[in-house]
């Protein structure tokens, strides 16, 4: 999976949108009903980490297969959205 561009891409976006929902639907209400600030801190640093290599792989697979600017701003905003990069990642297997 991690020898092809689509591959990285796949996996990259699978963390980056789980560490999303888990930063949405665990560490914040965490944060708020429970008074653990310290879940948001080590959830966000791991979702900031995750969205930058998805940004990466976003690159590398637009190079690599020569993507035109609609899906690669259909992935960037696919990467704000929660279940964003899941979607994403159907619509790239069904049309390389």
């Amino acid at each position: 999976m991690l020898k092809t561009a689509l591959g990285r891409l796949r996996l990259i976006g699978a963390f980056e949108g789980i560490s999303f929902l888990v930063l949405l639907g665990i560490a914040m209400p965490l944060k708020y009903f429970a008074d653990f600030p310290e879940a948001v801190k080590v959830v966000g640093s791991l979702h900031g980490l995750f969205f930058v290599l998805y940004l990466l792989a976003v690159v590398n697979a637009t190079i690599a297969h020569r993507w035109k600017f609609l899906r690669v701003l259909g992935a960037v905003i696919a990467s704000f959205l929660p279940f964003g990069p899941f979607v994403f990642d159907a619509r790239v297997r069904r049309n390389p």
